[in-house]
């Protein structure tokens, strides 16, 4: 490292903000370290893969997919996208660059100036990290490192993953990090389905193990998106990742509560929230549901609990929002049961009902951790004779809940006057409320999506 450099970095390095959200000066700086990254491997090929691999080929980039998934790899070397966030147009016009490429071959990580990360991070069923494929995904790396890489994980982990079993497995050939390679954590921020950010309009936040590959990082990551901010270390970078989760996750549980309360005063919970968000200041609105849903609100923060018991520290918030969010799904079911029994003076027991929108959140086709799994498993276990719909998920297989394989039916009036109840799990775009409402016989709404309905509301509970 040159003297220029560090003292250009110095607020970063040494302290100072914390972070500098301006590019990093990188003048008088010797030719290895101000290469370009011509080619970009991106390891993981799923909701947070595909956005980069599309943010890096346009900006002229090569962008190198690489998934253990035959059947991903193929549909996207054709031309076909298996989301529903992007078309098989989106993907054609990347294929048509020649700069937007799929593998299963990890032996072409060797073709790569720089490889991020950005494989799942679950948690097994004592809500402990599983970082089986972020180990994988290394130790495939590691196989192929070759001298002035720069390696880069995304997935979400507690503080110390990159700096510590990652670094490590990278080091076992021998290469040094921050002198024969380079390593740095840069959290994921994308939100499927929010079309209001892009993967280049999101600042980038980016932490290395050492100054050398915190400079390399922000190197590649300025070449395709709009802000780069970097902080001290990898482990800041990780904290910053679970510490929004967190804020989201203890939130919703606060929101979630105060739903439940205002209930048995017989006030609504989302005018609360409405009327409490006029205030320009002190106030961010977050709204009640279900449950949480999602691969990264119901897993992220429990990365930090898990951390935080090694250093005999507690985490009572988190504990207290998780607790709290698990047992929407059961309120939702007893809201469900309390309306039967008033409206049809019957149990749930051998009665129809329908789920309408299976996943997590609305617009998307995505149901990992879907509040609404837990939804029909406990109304199944009462013995509900449940179906669902949603139009961005036709079918669906669940084998964690037991579920087993169920089609989306249609949303229809033939359809509606079958079912003594309708529950809302997930407020799509598109769904016409007003006549679900007037074509059922009772509405449990979980979302307040049918706050514009103004007829029949007397058949409109909310959950």
């Amino acid at each position: 490292m040159t003297d220029s450099y560090e003292a250009k970095t110095s607020s970063v390095i040494n302290g100072g903000t914390g972070m500098n959200e301006t590019s990093i000066g990188f003048e008088n700086q010797p030719v290895h370290q101000m290469r370009q990254f011509n080619t970009i491997g991106v390891m993981g090929l799923g909701y947070v893969g595909i956005p980069l691999m599309m943010a890096i080929s346009e900006k002229g980039a090569n962008a190198l997919g690489f998934d253990i998934l035959q059947h991903r790899v193929d549909q996207l070397n054709e031309g076909q996208s298996y989301l529903n966030t992007f078309s098989d147009a989106d993907i054609k016009t990347h294929l048509d660059t020649k700069r937007f490429q799929a593998t299963t071959d990890m032996s072409r990580l060797s073709e790569c100036d720089a490889i991020l990360i950005c494989v799942p991070t679950p948690l097994n069923n004592h809500r402990e990290p599983n970082l089986d494929y972020v180990i994988a995904s290394t130790e495939a790396i590691a196989e192929h490192l070759k001298p002035g890489q720069l390696v880069v994980l995304e997935s979400t982990t507690f503080p110390g993953t990159t700096d510590g079993p990652v670094k490590e497995i990278l080091e076992r050939n021998g290469l040094k990090c921050g002198t024969d390679f380079f390593l740095a954590y840069s959290p994921e921020r994308e939100d499927p389905g929010n079309i209001n950010f892009s993967t280049s309009s999101i600042p980038k936040v980016v932490g290395g193990v050492d100054q050398a590959s915190t400079m390399q990082a922000t190197i590649l990551y300025q070449r395709f998106i709009n802000q780069v901010v970097t902080v001290s270390s990898s482990r800041v970078a990780e904290a910053v990742k679970l510490t929004e989760n967190i804020y989201r996750a203890v939130n919703i549980g606060l929101v979630n509560e105060l739903k439940m309360v205002f209930d048995q005063m017989d006030i609504d919970a989302w005018e609360v929230i409405d009327g409490a968000a006029t205030k320009p200041f002190g106030f961010s609105a977050f709204y009640p549901g279900p449950g949480w849903g999602g691969h990264c609100i119901p897993i992220d923060p429990f990365y930090l609990t898990w951390k935080a018991r090694e250093y005999g520290v507690s985490s009572k918030f988190i504990e207290l929002a998780g607790d709290i969010n698990d047992r929407m799904p059961d309120y939702v079911v007893e809201r469900t049961a309390l309306a039967l029994d008033k409206v049809e003076g019957k149990g749930l027991r051998n009665s129809k009902g329908l789920i309408v929108g299976m996943a997590y959140k609305s617009n998307v086709d995505d149901v990992r951790e879907s509040p609404a799994l837990e939804v029909m498993s406990r109304l199944l276990d009462r013995h509900v004779n449940v179906s669902y719909h949603d139009p961005f998920i036709p079918e669906f297989v669940d084998d964690e809940h037991g579920l087993g394989a169920h089609k989306s039916v249609p949303l229809d009036a033939k359809t509606l006057e079958k079912f003594d109840f309708v529950v809302i799990c997930t407020s799509h775009k598109g769904i016409d409320w007003e006549s679900l409402v007037r074509n059922s016989k009772i509405v449990v709404d979980s979302r307040n999506a049918t706050k514009q309905v103004v007829n029949f509301r007397d058949r409109i509970y909310k959950a």
